[in-house]
């Protein structure tokens, strides 16, 4: 009997994905010069779309090249080349493989070494302890600042559209900046965006809205939010079930449930708040309870290694599983399961007593293993993570050389 995970799937806009398994946005770092998409990242897509998984979510992409999650970000806006991007649409498109682009503003959640424009709804640091100084202070935005944010998202989803990809992903969640508007610590505000979740949410419908009435009717628009921070008095289950009450109205075609910041690693596996997330799926629990009320497909990504828990997934009511750390460590994992349901992908989680080292070198080993598919090379699952974590830095302060060029040409 085949499996559930292998059935295709119906997005409200038409568009059939072959399968319930989508490749969840990973941060790549792998831009060409120019911050462009070149020939690794189209190997690795192709890799992936090779792999058997029916939806790839792009790594995130940066609406505005002067704010950059990190060195090595792909930027598109209005003034881009759109050649290389069709590029990667192609290769991540083979085997009959949908693909969205991730759109991305990282707010307050930018490196100090790299420079540029650190925005915040309010001018709140990040708190990572001893940590915090390799974060800037952001200054809170002006309504212009909003307008124009608002505007580069539209700018950018037309642009993916162009470029052949199927839909595009409005990152929500992980505390970038969409996130930070709708989490009241990291949202001070005391205009319409501030205040009740309602207010704290109106950038994200803005969002939506302006790329909906962009975009055709066929492309996909889908949103990423946390289900919670996992962080005292952050944003939780409750409001994010008005967040998807109020999405359910826009032509929303599928949300994806994650959780948790640069200050409470939660995709990880690990909270601020002590709350304690299942070992495989983290999210489950949260995506069952926010999925009652969503109109629109849900997907929930954290932690899903096994085709029998990808099962338990849809058989809890979700629509779509997510995969990040699983599809870095064997992008054939779909192909396999087919042959062999038995088995799972190596977790490469690293558990040292510094919390903020441990998920930055879990980072590292993960992006080794897109590196190395970009060079055509098969993953390593068992690489070591200091080493990893060692040429991550080299290669991080190289690229950070290069970011400050494009900069200063910008």
């Amino acid at each position: 009997m085949t499996s559930p995970v292998f059935s295709p799937f119906i997005l409200p806009c038409g568009i059939t994905l072959p399968n319930r398994l989508a490749k969840a946005a990973m941060e790549e770092n792998m831009a060409d010069v120019g911050q462009i998409p070149g020939p690794n990242l189209l190997r690795l897509y192709a890799s992936w779309a090779n792999g058997g998984t029916g939806l790839l979510i792009t790594g995130n992409v940066m609406v505005d090249g002067r704010a950059m999650t990190g060195p090595g970000g792909v930027v598109l806006d209005k003034h881009s080349d759109i050649a290389p991007f069709k590029a990667w649409a192609r290769a991540a498109k083979q085997n009959n493989t949908r693909v969205f682009m991730q759109l991305n503003h990282p707010g307050r959640q930018v490196y100090a070494s790299m420079g540029g424009d650190v925005l915040s709804p309010s001018d709140v640091a990040i708190d990572l302890g001893k940590h915090s100084h390799l974060f800037s202070k952001p200054r809170a935005m002006t309504q212009q600042d909003i307008d124009q944010l608002i505007q580069r998202f539209a700018d950018s989803a037309i642009k993916a559209e162009q470029a052949g990809f199927d839909g595009v992903q409005i990152h929500a969640a992980h505390g970038y900046l969409i996130s930070q508007f709708l989490s009241p610590l990291t949202n001070k505000r005391e205009d319409e965006y501030g205040g009740s979740i309602e207010n704290r949410m109106r950038l994200l419908i803005a969002v939506i809205k302006a790329i909906r009435a962009q975009v055709t009717p066929a492309f996909a628009v889908a949103v990423k939010i946390n289900s919670a921070d996992f962080q005292r008095g952050g944003f939780d289950a409750d409001d994010a079930k008005v967040v998807v009450l109020a999405m359910s109205e826009l032509a929303v075609d599928l949300v994806e449930l994650s959780g948790g910041s640069y200050e409470s690693p939660a995709m990880q596996g690990n909270t601020a708040d002590g709350r304690t997330l299942q070992r495989e799926a983290y999210f489950l629990d949260f995506a069952k309870e926010i999925a009652q009320v969503a109109k629109m497909p849900v997907m929930t990504t954290g932690g899903v290694r096994r085709l029998a828990v990808a099962e338990e997934v849809l058989a809890q009511g979700i629509d779509i599983v997510g995969m990040g750390t699983a599809l870095a460590m064997n992008p054939a994992l779909p192909n396999d399961w087919k042959k062999d349901g038995s088995l799972s992908a190596h977790n490469p989680m690293v558990q040292w007593k510094d919390k903020t080292l441990s998920a930055v070198a879990t980072m590292a080993v993960i992006k080794r293993q897109l590196q190395r598919m970009g060079k055509a090379k098969p993953p390593k699952p068992n690489a070591s993570p200091i080493l990893s974590l060692l040429s991550d830095r080299i290669r991080l302060s190289k690229l950070t050389k290069r970011y400050q060029r494009y900069l200063a040409n910008h």
